[in-house]
């Protein structure tokens, strides 16, 4: 055990987890913090926030939240600072946090076109300009950025949101870039079909069509992102950096 704490713990690490209400963010956030690190979850309901750092309490981690609207840039950077004040400046930061208004392009409006970039891209921007140059400061960190399968292909109405989602990919090797060389990574995270409630539009029918499209018959649960979300963020991934690693039990090869 201590073998695989040397490889994959994070203890003494700080990890900022927007979007950790619910869904993917909320399963990554335990993950970080039963692996050993402090979390901090940030995302609008006060509700979900709080059950997250629950469960993390209930698990003996340390954990605290943050209540903002990612779609506004102010509230972006009062975010990170506040988050800051939980357990001290950031070593994992991840963005999870994501909107989802998917209309058909002739009906895309500008106002849905700009608060999916505000929250899906500019956002995971802001952070990451907050954080990665402090990260590299120290010579250690880890970006971990959550992707889509539509920056890849688009299906159901990908609209601006698999565009945002193609910027944040874009986004992970431009930071990888600038700082892998003084120890930080960057990478993205690409689920496959996972029922979350940016997803509830999906019928039932939509949903047996994605789960037969996998190689392994079903669709995703937050947990299967832990494993992934831990080593992407431990010491034993300082090699593995500009990458995009498709958790989503094969749909993308399909």
């Amino acid at each position: 055990m201590g073998y695989l704490r040397e490889l994959f713990g994070l203890e003494g690490k700080v990890a900022l987890v927007t979007g950790g209400s619910s869904g993917i963010g909320r399963g990554i956030a335990v993950a970080l913090g039963r692996a050993g690190a402090d979390v901090v979850v940030v995302a609008r309901k006060e509700e979900g926030l709080r059950e997250t750092v629950a469960e993390l309490e209930r698990y003996g981690c340390r954990a605290g939240w943050v209540s903002a609207d990612l779609g506004e840039r102010g509230a972006v950077q009062e975010a990170a600072e506040r988050a800051v004040g939980v357990f001290g400046e950031v070593d994992v930061l991840v963005n999870s946090a994501g909107v989802n208004p998917r209309p058909h392009m002739d009906e895309l409006t500008e106002a849905e076109w700009d608060l999916t970039m505000a929250v899906n891209l500019t956002a995971p921007f802001l952070l990451g300009q907050r954080f990665g140059p402090a990260m590299a400061g120290r010579g250690w960190g880890r970006i971990l950025n959550v992707g889509s399968q539509q920056a890849f292909r688009a299906f159901l109405n990908s609209g601006g949101y698999g565009v945002s989602k193609a910027g944040v990919t874009a986004l992970s090797r431009s930071q990888a870039e600038a700082w892998s060389a003084r120890g930080v990574t960057a990478n993205t995270l690409v689920p496959g079909f996972v029922r979350t409630p940016l997803t509830t539009h999906v019928t039932e029918e939509g949903l047996a069509e994605l789960a037969a499209g996998t190689s392994v018959g079903r669709n995703g649960v937050p947990e299967d992102f832990a494993g992934a979300a831990v080593f992407l963020a431990s010491p034993s991934a300082s090699y593995i950096t500009g990458q995009t690693l498709f958790v989503d039990g094969g749909l993308s090869t399909h």
